[in-house]
């Protein structure tokens, strides 16, 4: 049975990584400190090691044991509004931890590593839809955080053999099919749930910042991935590392959604409209941004089940719905 150590696993798409690859007979240990995850997301017979990925020795401590046949690493502060106020702070948390958490697992004799990226590694892209050969200008400081551990994780596969891969993209939606995990961030900057939040009278109306962007509707469009299409991603790429050493892919819809559209689904879904105005444009938006997955598809097959805005709305309205206060219900 392979066994599995999973940074972040008690978050968002971490968990539903954890969900995946139990769902597929594996031993999985998750490390989180729990600072923005939930224990609730993780299963009852899955073993958590709460710890913080600053701490070498507890990190070191969880590799102590029986072995694990790789890492797959979600752990990171990723808002980028955060970053952009915070930059040095925030880099470094993200690099330093990342660098611990490879060192630890190379001592270990763990010599597969998976990293969460981010798409935002290409900034002011020079096309649309976000192919791998684009060039790469980090649109805020997270984005370079992650650059920077990319080379990092290459220059271990030069020296120490590391195999790794890192899978890039934007926008994770939706929630697990069968309802037992959601999306519950503190605080929540994402649309969907912030939009469905609205539409069920738990937050105020949405703000909808700008709506004369040269996009057909006038508001920006973004890439949206259902979660439970981004986990089985992260597994054919597991699985792939054992053939191909170093893999780099974009994991996008190749289209993407206005504002609007984002909108419009959940009124279809909830029902009823999503109480919202319109303010300013923010600072630093890109009226469109849309990562391709076309090596993703070509090496491994893979195809997003949830690929309809409406699929990706229904499953995160519904969890919501079961769950107004999130995991603390």
């Amino acid at each position: 049975m392979p066994r599995y150590l999973v940074t972040g696993g008690a978050g968002y798409v971490g968990s539903h990584i954890v969900l995946a690859l139990v769902g597929r007979g594996a031993e999985v240990v998750v490390l989180d400190d729990l600072s923005q995850g939930h224990r609730a997301a993780v299963p009852a017979d899955v073993a958590l090691i709460e710890a913080s990925l600053s701490n070498r020795a507890q990190v070191a401590a969880a590799f102590a044991g029986a072995p694990f046949d790789a890492v797959l690493h979600f752990a990171a502060r990723s808002l980028v509004g955060e970053s952009m106020a915070n930059p040095l702070p925030h880099i470094g948390a993200n690099l330093g931890n990342a660098l611990i958490l490879a060192e630890e697992a190379i001592r270990a004799g763990c010599l597969r590593f998976v990293l969460s990226s981010t798409a935002n590694l290409f900034g002011e892209p020079e096309r649309i839809p976000i192919d791998e050969d684009c060039s790469i200008a980090p649109g805020s400081p997270y984005g370079e955080s992650k650059l920077m551990i990319e080379r990092a994780l290459d220059w271990a596969h030069r020296i120490h053999g590391l195999r790794f891969a890192a899978l890039r993209y934007f926008n994770a939606a939706g929630a697990d099919p069968e309802g037992r995990l959601g999306e519950d961030h503190t605080p929540e900057t994402h649309l969907i749930p912030l939009a469905i939040d609205a539409v069920l009278g738990l937050r105020p109306p949405l703000t909808v910042f700008g709506d004369d962007y040269p996009t057909p509707d006038g508001t920006c469009i973004r890439d949206y991935v259902h979660v439970t299409d981004l986990a089985d991603a992260h597994l054919r790429v597991l699985d792939r590392l054992g053939e191909v050493p170093r893999l780099t892919y974009n994991i996008g819809s190749g289209s993407g959604h206005s504002v609007k559209a984002v909108l419009d689904s959940v009124a279809r879904v909830a029902g009823r409209p999503v109480p919202h105005a319109v303010g300013p444009r923010r600072g630093g938006d890109p009226a469109v941004l849309v990562a391709a997955s076309d090596r993703l598809r070509r090496d491994t097959g893979w195809a997003p089940r949830f690929g309809d805005l409406d699929a990706m709305v229904q499953t995160a309205f519904a969890w919501r719905q079961a769950h107004p206060r999130g995991y603390a219900g």
